[in-house]
């Protein structure tokens, strides 16, 4: 990588940042490039060196930390737990995410729709993510031996969008996002457990 290339990934980053610092303050709707390149500390030429437009930086955002946010979760599972715990550790990992920046949370979750085209790929990208990680935790012979299959595609993208809507309608209405985890384990468990079969 040349240093061109090197400084050029240190704005992106910086502008991302700042994108998210923006979006903890107002609705992605409202926020302007002005608010992104205040926070990254550089300048709208920066920007546009960087990003084609605010939503082309918001959409590689939500991307880059809903990638983070798979890995966390894959990390976070001890594939020889028991399923009902590996079932809540996920959970804990989802949430703990979520919690960690309910702002952006909150903006994948209500503004990325509104984004068209762009919005509608983020989305599938996304539950294509979600999907492979739920199919790839479910699919060890210690949870075959329990009793506990794969789920379809179908089944888990109801799954998941279940708990986002829990997620969101509890970041909306200003509720504690720790106090979802016993539902939604219970939800998980329902779902992806032995007697869904």
């Amino acid at each position: 990588m040349t240093d061109v290339d090197v400084a050029g990934t240190g704005f992106r980053d910086r502008l991302l940042q700042g994108m998210a610092a923006a979006l903890r303050e107002r609705d992605y709707h409202d926020v302007t490039i002005a608010d992104v390149v205040n926070h990254a500390r550089t300048s709208k030429r920066t920007f546009y060196e960087q990003f084609a437009s605010k939503q082309e930086c918001f959409v590689e955002l939500l991307r880059q930390t809903n990638a983070r946010m798979i890995r966390d979760i894959a990390a976070a599972v001890e594939r020889d737990a028991p399923w009902q715990a590996q079932a809540r550790q996920a959970v804990e990992a989802l949430i703990a995410s979520m919690e960690s920046d309910p702002a952006l949370c909150l903006s994948w979750m209500r503004a990325a729709p509104s984004l068209g085209e762009a919005g509608r790929a983020l989305s599938r990208e996304t539950m294509d993510s979600f999907v492979a990680l739920m199919r790839t935790l479910a699919d060890t012979p210690e949870l075959r031996a329990a009793g506990v299959v794969p789920p379809s595609r179908e089944l888990a993208i109801t799954l998941f969008g279940g708990l986002r809507e829990l997620i969101a309608i509890t970041l909306e209405e200003g509720g504690n996002l720790a106090g979802t985890v016993d539902v939604a384990t219970e939800v998980v468990m329902l779902i992806m457990g032995p007697r869904a079969r």
